[in-house]
């Protein structure tokens, strides 16, 4: 029997990307019509973010998620979701006075990141194990997330049910969320996204993504992504290694060099071929729920 590999689809991301794609999906009904899609083509997990619908610009509205998600549950579709915890973690020290914070900053604290988690109840949430920089690609800001943030924050999920997806950007990150487990914040034996090629964490190589798999607790199940053109690359090789597969218009804005992505179905039904291609097979919502403990 082949093997069940999960697709996630990340749906739209936080980055300003809009102008770049007219793919990309902006207001709540777009995202939740372009989710359900997605789903439709092969996507298992649904991972959304949401945006302010007049700007186009990340957003954590409480009122943007209760519709997005509204519009996914009460559709036909069977799909799991996945609700973001990223946004709120940023900041953006000034040069000459630290405490002058500058564009990109968005540091809030960790009970405002997860309120729609706590109201919303989905399946999987979320919980970025990293403290990062980012490059001049995005806003030169720093993305903090503390161990007291993520204790408070995994607490926060087990307490509701709510199973974390492990964001792991780098080496650090996988060994700080493994502590989660050990420590039993986080449900045994965790559930990990292996997050490659964003600057300036772990590059989108067959050697990073060997060194940070090397790192995981035994048991854990895991995903791995690459950004842009390594998109497809990483999603094979995660394959080849055991692990299971995310793609959408989050990380990658083409289906192919020169071609925008016309939707994030098209990109699910390329990483469906992928998986087929080298031997496993697209699980879907109900095996992937199997798989990763949680409930509809």
């Amino acid at each position: 029997m082949a093997r069940k590999v999960i697709i996630t689809c990340a749906v739209t991301g936080s980055a300003d990307t809009v102008a770049r794609n007219p793919a990309v999906p902006v207001t709540p009904d777009e995202i939740a019509q372009s989710a359900l899609d997605a789903a439709r083509a092969g996507a298992a997990i649904v991972h959304v973010h949401v945006r302010d619908p007049e700007s186009g610009k990340a957003s954590m509205e409480l009122d943007h998620y209760r519709e997005t998600a509204g519009r996914i549950r009460q559709s036909e579709t069977d799909v799991v979701l996945n609700l973001t915890t990223g946004y709120g973690a940023r900041l953006s020290p000034g040069v000459e006075d630290p405490f002058d914070y500058g564009p990109g900053t968005t540091f809030t604290a960790p009970a405002r990141r997860i309120a729609h988690v706590g109201e919303l109840r989905p399946e999987i949430c979320s919980l970025d194990v990293a403290t990062m920089n980012s490059g001049g690609v995005r806003d030169d800001s720093v993305m903090i997330n503390s161990p007291p943030q993520l204790r408070y924050m995994a607490d926060s999920m087990r307490e509701w049910g709510v199973v974390p997806e492990l964001e792991v950007f780098d080496v650090g990150g996988v060994r700080l969320a493994a502590n989660l487990i050990e420590k039993g914040h986080v449900p045994e034996p965790g559930f990990f996204q292996l997050c490659l090629g964003i600057e300036w964490g772990a590059p989108a190589t067959p050697e990073a993504l060997s060194y940070m798999k090397s790192l995981l607790p035994e048991g854990a199940h895991w995903a791995a992504f690459g950004i842009s053109r390594d998109q497809l690359p990483i999603a094979g090789l995660s394959v080849l290694s055991g692990g299971h597969v995310r793609t959408g218009l989050e990380d990658n804005l083409y289906l192919e060099r020169g071609t925008l992505a016309p939707s994030n179905a098209a990109l699910v039904e390329q990483a469906v071929s992928l998986v087929r291609m080298l031997g496993a097979e697209p699980a879907t919502p109900a095996e992937a729920r199997e798989i990763l403990g949680t409930s509809n």
